[in-house]
């Protein structure tokens, strides 16, 4: 028997609603749990859920948790489909608002990363550009600006966190990695922050050098979020997930969406490895070459004196100490970034290149 109605309707679950009505208008309907929770349906694969009692708060936190951003990336999707059917069969109750989202439906259905253009690349008010006028990935990317902005603007007093977890195409020698948006003024994360990367075995943190338009920077500096763009591992179809493999990023959530208490950090696992980025890599034009294989994983280390990339007037060498590539891809249109080189941060400053 379906209990969930009238969120999902005739759908077994919140995933299978989302793909079942993806492209459709999906009107708000709500309902309330046996222990009081709401679940509001705000939009389609939009969750946003009050706990039974506001003030049973202990942490003062309220969470976003986003997913499907990229439509191909779907272990984050079932883990968060997962988590909503445990509190629909009444196995938890949430200690603190949520605002769970699946991002790009229209792209989940295809199987594929975007449908029109890459929806991360439309936060922060990217989507009003006119380059984007009428693409749906622009009025997506707005929408959830909105609903964002409400939920926030609806717990001022509550310390707000976002995690926006991804899955990738390529390969990391870092499996499970996060980024933390650039902020002026702002160097690392808070412990606590760190210590629930720690608990999900997420043990790597790339701290982003410049502000951008992905989902994560827009909560980090629209909405005063601590938020992150977590990346857990690799891209597979629906259905083809070893969920095992996300058990710890999916015990971290329940934690935090019950309001429990975190565990002591076990530090025998590893502290969490900081990285700074050292360079940019963009697309120069014509003459651009770029020396790093199409199939290199995610941090993969080029010794000193590396040569990355030149072009007619520029050569891009590793300085003084080694530099790792992370996100490469060549096939960019000219002036768009091609990958970043990192290192461990607070390492020596790099020698300029010959």
């Amino acid at each position: 028997m379906n209990t969930s109605r009238p969120l999902f309707d005739t759908h077994s679950d919140w995933l299978a609603h989302t793909l079942a009505c993806a492209g459709q208008e999906c009107p708000e309907t709500s309902m309330v749990l046996h222990d009081g929770t709401r679940i509001l349906r705000k939009a389609l694969g939009v969750l946003w859920i009050t706990p039974p009692d506001l003030a049973d708060n202990r942490h003062r936190e309220a969470l976003m948790v986003s997913a499907g951003i990229h439509g191909n990336e779907t272990a984050p999707i079932e883990v968060l489909n997962g988590l909503v059917s445990e509190l629909l069969e009444g196995r938890w109750s949430p200690g603190c608002p949520l605002l769970l989202i699946l991002g790009n439906p229209p792209a989940m259905v295809a199987g594929e990363r975007f449908t029109g253009v890459n929806l991360n690349r439309l936060f922060n008010g990217a989507h009003g550009r006119k380059e984007y006028r009428g693409e749906p990935e622009a009025d997506r990317a707005r929408l959830l600006e909105g609903v964002c902005r409400a939920f926030a603007d609806t717990y001022p007093e509550l310390a707000l966190s976002h995690y926006d977890l991804h899955t990738a195409i390529r390969p990391s020698r870092r499996e499970r990695f996060a980024l933390y948006p650039y902020l002026e003024g702002r160097s690392a994360p808070p412990r606590e922050q760190c210590d629930f990367l720690l608990e999900a075995e997420v043990e790597t943190l790339l701290l982003q050098h410049k502000e951008s338009t992905v989902f994560s920077a827009f909560s980090a500096s629209e909405l005063n979020a601590e938020s992150f763009t977590i990346e857990l591992g690799k891209v597979r179809p629906f259905g083809q997930n070893d969920l095992s493999r996300f058990g710890s990023i999916k015990q971290a959530l329940r934690r935090r969406f019950q309001g429990q208490i975190a565990p002591g950090c076990d530090h025998a696992t590893g502290q969490l490895t900081v990285f700074e980025v050292v360079h940019e890599i963009l697309n120069t034009g014509d003459g651009f070459r770029f020396h790093i294989p199409d199939d290199v994983a995610n941090f993969t280390e080029y010794s000193p004196g590396t040569v990355i990339w030149e072009d007619d007037q520029t050569r891009y060498q590793v300085g003084s100490v080694p530099e790792a590539i992370v996100f490469p891809n060549r096939e960019v249109p000219v002036g768009h970034r091609v990958g970043l080189l990192v290192r461990p941060a607070h390492s020596p400053a790099r020698a300029p290149a010959p």
